[in-house]
């Protein structure tokens, strides 16, 4: 095979297996509901986190960030495919390939990498919400325990709704989101300048890039969704769930990329260092600082819009990883039914994610950088030793994708606890 035709097989998903199913609106749906869960409140500040170390290493981001998408996503999906027991959730598959210590340990560090990315989205939904009822309409400020308790309801209420009610609310919001992303880009192309293109040095250069890529890796990241996205692709499409979830990955890694690239750019490029820099210093969100500086509407207006649509689309996507994995660790070694214990997880995530919201505490900004190393090593270094260990998956181990996805990973986890602990 030559190495385009490689190249061409990784990217469609399998080398061996046609997809002859054409495209069809649950295909549409997923890829939505994927992108919802990417595309979370952090793309407010992806501009000032990969703008500031200056336009070659954005450069080098934007070029990395389609391949470490697509082929860490679905690698982890390929993961929880190779089960020989169909509908087997992640912690089952993992379980069936490590053995039972070590797979119920994997599925206990992904649930605690999900889980405190909840709680902030709870919290961040529920002071959005407030912000606008204050700022923006000109309400008392409301009672923060009802606020709270009713939105967190709310978005669990569409998750027990099922599945359809599910994709029905993900693209509800995630339609508008990419309408007024999109919008926004455009619309501050007029205030574009061209960058100074400075000469770099390599130790720097390198250094800014290695630091670059856990903000990339998250800001792209629907892990948290694969393993409910999987088991309903085999339900769908039986023997070629493997291909199709490929096709459907594929689509949106090239909308989800599409679209926040052209965001990060259109706003680094409207931008100067010191602004970024200062944008940064106060800790605001790049809207927030593109409407203080120049007192835009437009902006202040779509600025809480597009925060709420993003945490709104993230919760549920994050919700669906963490309910699927906690309701098997609670199974397992109480003995409860999966009905019972789904329920019971639901109730102890809902209270614990309505708790932090009305405490609103300072400390979530550590919870996620904690969560970050281990949903790296989940997404981009586990699937590639599952690669070689277990046999159902053997007939991945030649190509280039193995060795690219380990790299970044290890990377990405290196540069998060370098970042952690310095």
């Amino acid at each position: 095979m030559s190495l385009s035709a490689e190249v061409t097989a990784e990217l469609s998903g399998s080398p061996s297996v046609a997809v002859h199913t054409g495209w069809r609106r649950h295909d549409t749906h997923w890829v939505i509901s994927l992108f919802g869960t990417a595309v979370g409140a952090g793309i407010l500040f992806l501009p000032i986190n990969l703008g500031l170390g200056g336009i070659w290493p954005l450069i080098i981001v934007a070029v990395l960030a389609g391949p470490m998408t697509f082929l860490a996503h679905r690698g982890l999906a390929r993961f929880v495919l190779s089960s020989s027991r169909p509908q087997a959730d992640f912690t089952e598959v993992a379980e069936e390939h490590f053995g039972k210590m070590a797979g119920r340990l994997i599925s206990a560090l992904y649930f605690l990498s999900i889980f405190p990315i909840l709680l902030i989205y709870g919290v961040g939904l529920t002071n959005t919400v407030e912000s606008f009822m204050v700022n923006q309409l000109g309400m008392v400020t409301p009672n923060r325990v009802m606020l709270s308790g009713v939105l967190v309801f709310a978005m669990i209420a569409v998750m027990l709704a099922g599945e359809k009610a599910m994709l029905r609310a993900f693209a509800f919001m995630v339609y508008p989101l990419a309408a007024i992303l999109a919008a926004l880009s455009f619309y501050l192309i007029p205030q574009w300048h061209w960058p100074e293109m400075v000469a770099f040095e390599g130790a720097s250069f390198l250094n800014t890039v290695w630091l670059a890529l856990p903000v990339t890796v998250f800001a792209f990241s629907h892990a948290a969704a694969i393993s409910g996205f999987a088991n309903v692709q085999r339900r769908e499409y039986g023997e070629q769930a493997e291909a199709k979830s490929g096709l459907i990955l594929r689509n949106t890694t090239v909308m989800l990329v599409g679209f926040v690239l052209f965001f990060v750019f259109s706003c680094v490029l409207s931008l100067s260092p010191a602004q970024l820099a200062e944008a940064k210093a106060q800790n605001v969100s790049v809207l927030s600082y593109l409407a203080n500086i120049t007192d835009n509407p437009v902006i202040v207006t779509l600025g809480p819009l597009i925060a709420f649509i993003a945490i709104s689309s993230s919760f549920l996507g994050h919700f669906l990883g963490a309910r699927e994995s906690l309701k098997s660790l609670i199974a397992k070694p109480t003995g409860l039914s999966l009905p019972k214990a789904d329920k019971l997880g639901i109730a102890l995530m809902f209270f614990a994610i309505w708790g932090a919201a009305v405490i609103n505490p300072g400390i979530l900004g550590l919870m996620e950088t904690l969560s970050g190393p281990v949903i790296a090593m989940i997404l981009f270094i586990m699937p590639v030793v599952a690669i070689y260990k277990v046999e159902a998956l053997a007939r991945f181990r030649q190509g280039w994708a193995n060795g690219f996805i380990l790299l970044t990973g290890t990377l990405a986890v290196s540069a998060l606890l370098f970042s952690l602990l310095k």
